[in-house]
């Protein structure tokens, strides 16, 4: 039970400073920037995001506490200290996207957040195969995010 909320507790962190950073720039300076056709109504993201981070929480929890059963504290360790970067990547990307307008270092971020969240889902696979694949989505999403941050920030320059 502590793992989750522990795991809860940092998701929902990220979630409310991305959110904090996004707000006005979501309603003022996003819609007036050049986008590709492909891109999401406004309303797809927070109903993706907040399901991710609920992925997020409830596997980053299960996968800690597989590795604590198994007796692998180190990767346990490990994981809590890859999870922390992801989340501090996520919630930066916000700031520097929504609130900084800087297009071109947020694709850099992206870039970050995708290969980070990948490595999350491996080592979540490394505890149980079942954790890795619940929580596939997120490196995917986070790889769309990174493909439609550089096209915005190239349709943009």
């Amino acid at each position: 039970m502590r793992t989750i909320v522990g795991t809860a507790v940092a998701t929902a962190a990220a979630a409310v400073a991305g959110s904090v950073a996004s707000r006005q720039g979501v309603e003022t300076w996003y819609p007036k920037l050049r986008k590709p056709r492909y891109v999401p109504p406004n309303a797809v993201f927070p109903v993706a995001w907040t399901s991710l981070y609920a992925d997020i929480a409830v596997t980053s929890a299960a996968t800690i506490d597989r590795f604590r059963a198994d007796g692998q504290d180190g990767k346990s360790r490990a994981f809590v200290a890859a999870l922390g970067a992801n989340l501090a990547l996520n919630a930066s990307w916000s700031w520097l996207f929504f609130k900084l307008h800087k297009l071109g270092p947020s694709v850099a971020v992206a870039g970050a957040l995708a290969v980070s969240s990948a490595d999350l889902a491996r080592r979540a696979a490394d505890a149980d195969p079942k954790l890795g694949v619940a929580l596939a989505p997120y490196p995917l999403w986070c790889s769309f995010a990174t493909l439609l941050s550089t096209d915005i920030w190239r349709l943009n320059r």
